[in-house]
């Protein structure tokens, strides 16, 4: 998402995600709670003012585009299952931006194919042999965890095609000597330390309790948060779930006999909107912290009241309103998570094929050289694929 003004999303029911407007990953529904941004905060949790948009990318370029008749990008990641609103939020944002380019430029319209792993590494391992063995596919927006990310990277990389991703954030995947991934957002050790400062020195926390799920994501950015906090994390109260776990009573026992001023929790919304519903009902007042696999329209939607004054840290940005509106306009739904990094990233490799770079070698060296501005963010990668500058966003359910 990006740094622009910001408005409201609004839940409209289970799955959908319907809008006034956009911020980052707002939401209206049950006693018309949202999930509104606060301020963009650096390495020490200070805060950053947020970017110029004015000079974003526009996928639509200047309309002379031409290309090769089923030229294709593709995107991959949950687009079913309990996860399936992060995978989708991405598709949409890429989808708005082939819109935009393919409107302005009939001589080249570029096709989107999708493709679903349900966030599961074992079946992204069957369907990113698929996408390589595609030829027509020239650049691929994701995956989109990563888990998936993990298990796939190296095919990838050997392949030589270009995956940026606009969602998987952990830190470690840019160390495996992949050649063509490139993250957009800041990874975990970025996010950890920020957000564990922020909760420190800005919030005044003085007791976090850490959970953690036993994916790839959440064991690495609750790595990062914990060594963060320092003093402020208690191991004593550190607790473990598994992806998919509901009854997190013995969790919320642990956690009430503690007493901690906030939990951090390192997950995703399947796990989250549950267990803060468990630790409200189980009197456990302590503010609930989560990150970016929380922050989506979906934990205010399954969690309810329980959801208020639930702080949500993400590497991604509010949606200014004027991508809002058009998001809204295409997909039925506002946008959410992620959503203006998929874009944006969907613009660099539209550039790419616009410029002529229609294989995968010449995309892949263009993004590697890319830097430009985005509605997130600039779009400039070192040489492991990490961006050049990151910074991570505070959100608050109201």
């Amino acid at each position: 998402m990006a740094l622009g003004a910001a408005a409201v999303l609004v839940l409209a029911g289970c799955g959908d995600k319907s809008a006034d407007s956009g911020s980052a990953s707002g939401t209206e529904g049950a006693g018309a709670l949202s999930i509104q941004p606060l301020l963009q905060i650096d390495r020490e949790g200070k805060e950053v003012p947020k970017a110029d948009v004015s000079s974003a990318a526009d996928p639509a370029g200047e309309g002379a585009a031409t290309c090769a008749p089923g030229t294709s990008i593709a995107m991959t990641g949950a687009l079913t299952g309990p996860d399936a609103a992060l995978g989708i939020n991405i598709l949409d944002g890429v989808k708005l931006a082939l819109d935009e380019h393919n409107k302005a430029n009939p001589g080249c319209r570029i096709e989107l194919k999708q493709f679903d792993t349900e966030g599961d590494p074992q079946k992204a391992t069957q369907v990113i042999p698929q996408i390589v063995n595609d030829q027509s596919v020239v650049g691929l927006v994701g995956p989109a965890f990563s888990g998936e990310t993990k298990a796939t990277g190296k095919i990838l990389s050997d392949a030589a095609l270009v995956a940026v991703s606009s969602s998987a954030t952990n830190a470690t995947l840019t160390k495996n000597g992949w050649t063509s991934f490139f993250r957009g957002l800041a990874n975990d050790d970025v996010q950890g330390p920020s957000v564990a400062n922020y909760l420190v020195n800005t919030a005044g926390y003085k007791k976090v309790c850490v959970i953690q799920d036993n994916t790839d994501y959440g064991t690495g950015l609750a790595a990062s948060i914990t060594q963060g906090l320092g003093a402020a994390a208690d191991p004593a109260c550190a607790a473990s779930i598994k992806k998919g776990d509901k009854d997190f009573s013995a969790t919320v026992t642990k956690i009430g006999a503690a007493k901690p001023d906030a939990i951090f929790y390192s997950g995703y919304y399947s796990e989250a909107a549950p267990l803060a519903q468990q630790l409200k009902s189980g009197g456990v007042n302590a503010v609930f912290v989560s990150a970016d696999g929380t922050n989506d329209p979906q934990f205010v939607a399954q969690a309810g009241s329980a959801a208020e004054g639930a702080v949500l840290s993400c590497p991604c940005g509010p949606a200014p309103e004027e991508f809002a509106t058009k998001y809204q306009a295409l997909n039925g739904q506002a946008p959410g998570v992620y959503s203006v990094e998929a874009y944006d990233l969907a613009t660099v490799l539209v550039k790419g094929i616009d410029a002529g770079k229609v294989t995968r070698p010449d995309l892949l060296e263009f993004v590697r050289a890319y830097d430009g501005n985005g509605l997130a963010r600039q779009y400039k990668w070192a040489p492991d694929g990490e961006l050049a500058n990151a910074l991570i966003w505070i959100y608050e359910v109201k």
